[in-house]
């Protein structure tokens, strides 16, 4: 497809172009369609307060070949298949958020947030439910799914569920399981303290299946081909271990999980591939979250993640000595891949997080020739999202529903398709192709959705067909929440 813009884009491209950088932010407005978003990935039966009206109730039957409820959870992006391991990270992630930030949102949206994490961990809790001999891991055959563009609402497609019995491995969906399940608990401590109870109880079954059957869900053969190549831990299960203990570390204070980290360090790799963070590698942010016990709490025990730490942390700045992350021309995080700004959301909340631990004890970090405070951590973050929000070449906020000016043709069935509201007549899995080639812009808006963004030249197609730029996820969402709730509190962060 040729470049197109949307209606009334032109003018804000060539604004963008000669100042990008000077505009201002409503990050309370941003932030309320951050959290919006995952209304509208919602499976299951919709409450009656959905606020995504286009939307309705999908997924009813999952399970039922194992005899189980499966109902509820997430579509991880613009598919209807349910990944376990992207949905648990995205949790793990949501929940942060709010243990790092919920004081700094305003009291509705905090609510929404603990409301986005209980969609997800609602249904968590029953993929571990039959735990300790089996983890339901998926929901969904991608590769018969990704065949077909069919609302949710419409699904005819096999709804094949993917288990992983003992003694077969599951630690990264186990273990991320267990991150997510155990940040939820300290997140929900406060407002249902009940329900955090049930939380970090199951929390601790899932690590001790990811622990005792060591290896990836997908070297599974029933597993293998229902994953991959659209989730497979590609950087092995090692990291999600260290990670699921780290966070059990902080929901229960318990030395056993402490004595897991320090002893598990290095035969885990915990030093290896420290410049990555996402729902595939969690280095960076296990290094990030371990941390807080070395700068807080002087365990200096585990000082070499607060190296790791301080050495991702150097590589952001790029008059440091260290090895640099890649920068668009724009100043956008970039990694090549797709999907980009998931890499530059996780980023922006780290250096967040990372800032705060730094800012409590009146710390900085040492970059060889410089010294990196806090606030240059958190000026870091803020450029990130405000290139995401519209301070970028081309002008355009990579948040849909955000400004005036944002994609009209992202990569997601129920926002291109007419809504069964709308349009109640079944389509059929090829019939929806029609609307999938179309150059007319989504017939339903997605708040909040962020699409993967622009390639490294800063420059986006508004295309559906494109979906490494124009798809939107949960884990580029997930991390953003956080940060954003930063910046209500916090627009000129110093």
């Amino acid at each position: 497809m040729a470049f197109s813009l949307a209606p009334g884009l032109l003018l804000p491209l060539l604004v963008g172009l000669l100042n990008f950088a000077s505009s201002t932010h409503d990050y309370q407005d941003a932030l309320s369609k951050a959290i919006l978003f995952f209304e509208g990935q919602r499976s299951g039966f919709l409450p009656q307060d959905q606020r995504i009206t286009w939307r309705s109730n999908s997924g009813l039957s999952d399970g039922w070949m194992y005899n189980a409820d499966l109902t509820g959870g997430y579509y991880d992006a613009g598919d209807n298949v349910k990944f376990g391991f992207p949905m648990a990270f995205t949790t793990t992630m949501l929940a942060w958020s709010v243990i790092e930030f919920g004081d700094s949102m305003p009291p509705n949206e905090l609510r929404n947030s603990l409301v986005a994490i209980r969609w997800a961990t609602d249904y968590l809790l029953k993929a571990v439910s039959q735990l300790p001999n089996r983890i339901f891991v998926q929901v969904g055959d991608p590769n018969i799914d990704h065949d077909c563009w069919e609302r949710p609402e419409d699904m005819d497609t096999a709804r094949t569920v993917y288990a992983v019995d003992a003694p077969n491995p599951a630690s990264d969906v186990a273990g991320e399981s267990a991150a997510a399940l155990a940040a939820s608990s300290i997140a929900f401590r406060s407002s249902d303290p009940g329900y955090s109870d049930t939380l970090l109880r199951n929390a601790i079954n899932a690590f001790q299946f990811a622990d005792s059957y060591r290896g990836a869900y997908s070297d599974n053969s029933n597993i293998k081909y229902g994953a991959c190549p659209y989730y497979c831990d590609f950087d092995g299960y090692q990291d999600e271990l260290l990670w699921g203990a780290a966070w059990l570390r902080r929901a229960t204070q318990q030395d056993a999980y402490l004595d897991y980290i320090r002893s598990n360090g290095q035969t885990l790799g915990a030093d290896e591939n420290i410049n990555e963070f996402g729902w595939d590698n969690k280095h960076a942010g296990l290094n990030v979250l371990v941390s807080k016990e070395v700068i807080e709490g002087n365990m200096y025990s585990l000082q070499s993640y607060r190296a790791s730490a301080d050495s991702f942390m150097c590589t952001l700045v790029p008059e440091s000595s260290a090895s640099h992350i890649e920068y668009s021309p724009g100043g956008l995080i970039y990694r090549p891949g797709g999907s980009n700004l998931q890499h530059t959301t996780s980023i922006a909340f780290l250096s967040l997080v990372y800032a705060n631990s730094l800012a409590r004890t009146s710390q900085a970090i040492n970059c060889g020739s410089i010294y990196v405070s806090p606030t240059r951590l958190r000026q870091q973050a803020k450029r990130q999202v405000d290139y995401i929000l519209g301070d970028n070449p081309m002008g355009l906020s990579y948040m849909v529903g955000y400004s005036n000016y944002y994609p009209q043709r992202i990569h997601h069935r129920g926002s291109s398709l007419p809504s069964i509201k709308d349009h109640p007549q079944f389509i059929a899995c090829k019939e929806g192709s029609i609307y999938f080639n179309s150059t007319d812009p989504n017939p339903n808006v997605l708040f909040g959705a962020v699409v993967g963004g622009p390639g490294e030249d800063d420059v986006y197609e508004d295309d559906r067909i494109d979906y490494k730029k124009s798809e939107p996820t949960t884990y580029i969402n997930a991390p953003l929440v956080g940060a954003l709730a930063y910046f209500v509190a916090n627009p000129n962060p110093s």
